[in-house]
């Protein structure tokens, strides 16, 4: 993984895999049951700038809102497997938008950068929730403290895909 972030000529990311969910499993259903909303896996997502991924459950959740999108790097989901033994479990679970290799995501925190031709802020981490425990192993909400991925609002409209693309860091 690319820990190093250049801000010159970019460096090569690969987008893995893209994840839109139009509903809320997690998210608002603390003390009960998690929900059963599907989250597909597609080719390309739109990207609105301000409002979010058109299809995904935050598109347009509130103002300046700071999980639009959300990054998550297969290099710390594969080591969490390994780590838990949950090698059965797919990335998914961990119901973040864009998955990456080839770079720290956390390490875009606080930037501007762009990827594909779309421009994001990284914000915060994506803090893990307890729900991590159930949807991928025991122990996996503590394990993901400080890893778990980029929240980052969008700055610009276009749309990412999956493949290479160059990022840029501002």
């Amino acid at each position: 993984m690319n820990t190093e972030i250049e801000n010159d000529a970019g460096s090569v990311v690969r987008i893995e895999r893209l994840m839109l969910s139009p509903g809320h499993n997690y998210f608002g259903h603390k003390g009960g049951p998690a929900g059963v909303e599907p989250i597909v896996e597609v080719d390309a997502v739109e990207c609105v700038a301000g409002l979010g991924l058109r299809g995904d459950r935050f598109f347009d959740y509130k103002p300046d809102y700071k999980g639009q999108i959300t990054f998550f790097a297969l290099e710390t989901f594969e080591a969490l497997a390994a780590a838990l033994g949950a090698t059965g479990r797919e990335p998914v679970a961990v119901r973040r938008n864009v998955f990456t290799r080839g770079v720290d995501v956390l390490a875009l925190v606080g930037r501007e950068f762009e990827l594909q031709g779309v421009r994001f802020r990284g914000a915060e981490e994506c803090r893990p929730c307890e729900w991590m425990d159930q949807a991928v192993a025991p122990g996996a909400h503590e394990w993901l403290k400080g890893r778990g991925g980029l929240r980052a609002r969008i700055l610009s409209d276009g749309t990412l895909r999956c493949g290479e693309g160059v990022l840029r860091v501002r």
